[in-house]
């Protein structure tokens, strides 16, 4: 779903994507000068302050420092909107980082410049908690600004949860723990996170006895008690029903994780529709499915905390020290070791992998379009790229869209951006423009699909191969072999161990349902 803050990278995950925001208060780093009557007379005027060139000219208020004298750089880690992460070795200790580094031209407006450095500081506020990854220090170039922070190697949480094979209501628990643990933390130090959803906590290492570690808070603010904050912001299966009715505070985390919880108990999330309107729809609804399986077999005590974390109204809403005294969440507490029913494990897989496979069918077929077919289209992005450069910045689609009469807001066409910037490097090239418009215009006619199959069935035999699809998702860097392998079973709905163009007309045209693939 393409909502705020929607991540996604061939690379990993990157989970410090950063977005706009425009109503929250601003960080100030300078010291107030004194009042005129205090300072000294000058018979001259004084010499320029160089604190003032560096507050203008840069993004931290400080002079340019290279980030490689101190670090030796590595491989890429992740990537997301507006930054790609890379493993890093101190010089000095040979100790491993990640080093997050942030393009200048990304940071479009004042906003965004004021949101990097609130980001900084939250992180450097939240440092030394458990569950809440390190932060080492801040570099800016005349390119970049680079962030260094511990490195989590042990992978996102769900992937190990996956490649485990097996997990139960204790472990979920446990999980869950960790999870309320971050908010309460944040809580308590006045920070609001705004973002909580799986692919923000890694483990710190590969070990059993990893720690959960949540990262990416670039969307996280000081909270201002008694304040209503208004700016519709977060990933659509995991906001809260009050941010889309633009009136919240700090409880739309306590709701976040409990959507993840949720989703760690059935390998769904509760609320989901085919579109994101949709999902926004089921979410104002708060109707929970316990029904379904596998919510017969699981306790009382956990469907309990999941009714209390997700209760529509967020001042009857549980808090996150009455989630840590709950009895099914405690240590001691009454969470089964039972197994959970294997099937919630290959759900989960399929809703890591339904948002990335959708857009990879809708690349194949915006590339596979005639040139009469995206006319149209085709002169739009002309018309939006008035520098001819062959990409569309932020603000050639602000003001693109402008003179087309669209009255979206900043923040909207922001969304937009993000939601049509597939690779995440912060412009939009022409097949991104055509795959987002021809997504909007609900462009998956029978002639396209059936390109797009063509596409795929590379030998002409009049069937996806399990291994054709794995070599066209693997080309794109979409999943690792078993999810792709559990995907394919999933679609292969005749079990005949292929794709026919009955069975992909099927997986393109599902809704986003429990146990189905979109």
């Amino acid at each position: 779903m393409g909502m705020c803050s929607s991540k996604s990278s061939s690379a990993g995950t990157d989970p410090n994507a950063h977005r706009t925001r425009s109503d929250e208060p601003k960080i100030v780093f300078e010291k107030t000068p004194a009042p005129a009557a205090q300072m000294p007379a000058r018979k001259h005027p004084p010499p320029p302050s160089p604190r003032r060139v560096f507050k203008s000219d840069t993004i931290l208020g400080r002079p340019f420092e290279d980030v490689k004298q101190h670090y030796t750089m590595g491989r890429e880690l992740g990537r997301g909107q507006f930054g790609v992460t890379y493993l890093c070795i101190e010089k000095s200790s040979g100790h491993k980082y990640a080093c997050k580094s942030i393009s200048k031209k990304k940071l479009v407006t004042k906003s965004d410049k004021d949101d990097m450095r609130k980001e900084i500081q939250i992180m450097q506020h939240l440092s030394g908690q458990a569950n809440i990854v390190e932060f080492k220090g801040g570099y800016e170039d005349k390119q970049s600004v680079h962030l260094v922070m511990e490195v989590c190697e042990g992978g996102e949480l769900f992937d190990r949860i996956i490649a485990k094979g097996h997990y139960s209501e204790r472990a979920a628990a446990s999980i869950c723990r960790s999870i309320v643990n971050v908010v309460h933390v944040c809580h308590f130090m006045g920070v609001m996170h705004r973002d909580l959803k799986p692919e923000n906590f890694l483990l710190s290492d590969k070990s059993e006895k990893a720690l959960l570690k949540a990262t990416d808070f670039g969307l996280s603010l000081f909270i201002q008690e008694g304040k209503p904050y208004r700016e519709v912001v977060g990933s659509a299966y995991y906001v809260a029903p009050e941010v889309l009715k633009k009136k919240y505070g700090k409880e739309i985390d306590i709701w976040s994780a409990g959507v993840m919880l949720y989703i760690l108990l059935s390998g769904v999330p509760p609320f989901w529709a085919e579109t994101e309107k949709g999902i926004f729809d089921a979410v104002l609804e708060g109707y929970i499915d316990f029904e379904s399986d596998p919510w017969p077999t699981i306790s009382p005590s956990a469907k309990d905390l999941v009714r209390r974390m997700l209760t529509l109204d967020p001042k009857r809403r549980i808090t996150s020290a009455q989630v840590l005294e709950h009895p099914w969440i405690r240590e001691d507490g009454e969470a089964s070791d039972k197994p959970i029913d294997s099937a919630v494990l290959s759900r989960m897989k399929q809703f890591r992998a339904m948002n990335k496979l959708k857009k990879l069918a809708l690349k194949v077929i915006a590339e596979n379009l005639s040139t009469e077919e995206i006319q149209g289209l085709k002169s739009m992005f002309t018309n939006i790229d008035t520098d001819n450069s062959g990409t569309i910045t932020y603000e050639e689609l602000k003001a693109g869209l402008a003179r087309l009469g669209s009255k979206l807001t900043e923040v909207e066409v922001k969304q937009l951006m993000e939601a049509a910037d597939v690779d995440g490097n912060g412009s939009i090239d022409y097949i991104e423009f055509i795959t987002a418009t021809m997504h909007r215009h609900k462009l998956e006619k029978e002639e396209h699909l059936y390109k797009a199959f063509q596409h795929f069935d590379t030998d002409n035999s009049g069937f996806i191969t399990r291994d054709e699809l794995e070599t066209a998702m693997k080309n794109y860097g979409m999943g690792d072999e078993a999810t792709i392998k559990d995907i394919i079973a999933e679609v292969d709905t005749d079990n005949d161990g292929k794709i026919n163009y009955e069975e992909f007309c099927t997986m393109m045209r599902s809704g986003t349902q429990p146990g189905k693939l979109f």
